[in-house]
């Protein structure tokens, strides 16, 4: 039987989703979590990869469970929240229909990256502090250049395998938020204190949204033009992108299934 997990996670504790030989992951600790519960190696199969510190809210994967095995699916679900680690919630474990795959079945994926500008000690750990003022009006006409399709090679990091790099981006752009610790608490703030940027597309690249979001700084802070954007996506390379944000401010925040 093929079950559906729908999870979320707290990245600083993991070396990304994908498991690896000697570093700590969200599959490899879901794996052992399995193994535990069952006495069989079963391999957990996600909706797409995240990187080192990468948090992920609503997450989709998928395992086969033998058919020795008899457990039902909230019985799975509390159980592997009780063996898992306080940095992975199991939301809902659920029968998948014939044949689904949590990757190849999704049509879309969706991240958030978050930015605040004034000290705040209770979003530092998953919000890069600026200390310098960006434009979001200039970042939002850059970002429109990145919409449609195209090879989004000048964004993926050097080494990635993926067959082709091409990509098509139907949602991205800023808008200012209030966090809800600031907002009921009344934690002294200005508007536009908090950014968050949105995108949504078919597939991603490895280290794609995080060095997208430092180009879009390097416009945000007046340093390049909109119009900078698209040309990257047209002719540029990874060298000639801007470098790549901190991970601990990336939410991989939901996909979308057929």
């Amino acid at each position: 039987m093929r079950y559906i997990i729908k999870l979320s996670y707290d990245g600083s504790a993991f070396c990304g989703w994908q498991i690896q030989n000697n570093d700590r992951t969200v599959q490899g600790d879901l794996e052992k979590a399995l193994e535990m519960l069952t006495g069989s190696h079963i391999q957990v199969t996600g909706a797409g990869r995240t990187d080192t510190d990468v948090n992920a809210i609503s997450y989709i994967a998928h395992f086969d469970m033998p058919d020795e095995v008899s457990i039902d699916a909230a019985q799975i679900c509390y159980k592997l929240n009780a063996i898992l680690s306080r940095e992975i919630v199991i939301h809902e474990v659920s029968e998948a229909g014939e044949g689904f795959h949590a990757r190849f079945d999704a049509r879309s994926r969706e991240y958030h990256y978050f930015i605040h500008f004034r000290k705040d000690p209770f979003s530092e750990k998953f919000s890069y502090r600026m200390r310098y003022p960006l434009d979001i009006e200039r970042m939002n006409e850059a970002a429109a250049h990145l919409l449609g399709e195209h090879d989004f090679r000048c964004f993926e990091k050097t080494g990635g395998n993926n067959a082709t790099s091409i990509c098509t981006i139907t949602e991205a752009g800023w808008s200012t938020y209030t966090p809800t610790h600031v907002e009921m608490m009344g934690m002294p703030h200005q508007e536009g204190d908090y950014i968050v940027f949105r995108i949504r597309a078919n597939r991603f690249l490895r280290n794609m949204v995080r060095a997208i979001v430092g180009s879009l700084i390097e416009v945000g802070r007046g340093k390049r033009s909109p119009q900078w954007i698209a040309d990257l996506v047209a002719n540029g390379s990874r060298s000639d992108a801007g470098s790549s944000v901190p991970g601990k401010a990336l939410f991989f925040s939901g996909a979308i299934y057929k």
